[in-house]
């Protein structure tokens, strides 16, 4: 396979399992929204996926950000859309290899893992049903020249009021996005900082049941 991952198989014998695929943050690894792992649905095929970038100390990254007196902080835009191209091969190989339902992919990606699920739903129309957008934001650099009409995918985002990594106005600017080109979306905020409060994960778990 071509990332790293770590799986939690269905705990109901399904002969085609809904996919649920994990998308780490910047500077984390595959064990940190493993963790949600054992709360979600009995019929879920859970995959967390290990980005490809080694940070040292058990940390990774799906693209380099990088910081300079001029620019401030920026993000290195061709590792992370060959990041998005690794993620889209990874999704297939999955499929492939544990036989999953066919119509029912979802992509649940945190910060830079909510960035590049963004990312691929666009770039790559139809290949996962379902977002789960987790403290992320619509970059305008990794999206296609022109949004796919017949995207059917949908999506969940929340946001933390306080979060000081990513601005709860960055996050803002996706439902009026996903609105002007008819995706349907749930789109709600939590005050919190950079991170998933106990309601927001009841409330992602919910939708993702209403899915299945």
């Amino acid at each position: 396979m071509s990332l790293q991952y770590i799986v939690r198989q269905p705990k109901t014998t399904v002969a085609n399992p809904p996919l649920l695929i994990l998308l780490h943050g910047y500077g984390s690894n595959e064990q940190d929204l493993f963790s949600f792992a054992e709360e979600l649905p009995d019929e879920l095929l859970i995959i967390s996926a290990q980005a490809p970038y080694e940070m040292g100390y058990g940390a990774y990254a799906w693209y380099a950000i990088n910081f300079d007196s001029v620019n401030g902080k920026f993000s290195d835009i061709p590792q992370a859309k060959e990041s998005v191209d690794k993620i889209a091969n990874f999704i297939d190989e999955v499929k492939k290899k544990y036989n999953t339902a066919s119509d029912k992919t979802f992509l649940l990606g945190f910060s830079q893992g909510a960035i590049l699920s963004y990312a691929l739903s666009l770039n790559y129309p139809n290949k996962v049903e379902h977002v789960v957008a987790l403290s992320g934001y619509i970059n305008d650099e990794l999206l296609p020249i022109e949004i796919h009409p017949e995207i059917k995918t949908d999506y969940y985002i929340s946001h933390g009021t306080v979060d000081q990594v990513l601005p709860i106005e960055w996050a803002r600017k996706a439902p009026v996005f996903l609105s002007e080109n008819n995706l349907g979306h749930e789109y709600s905020e939590y005050p919190v900082g950079h991170g998933v409060a106990p309601q927001n994960f009841y409330s992602f778990k919910a939708w993702i049941q209403q899915r299945l």
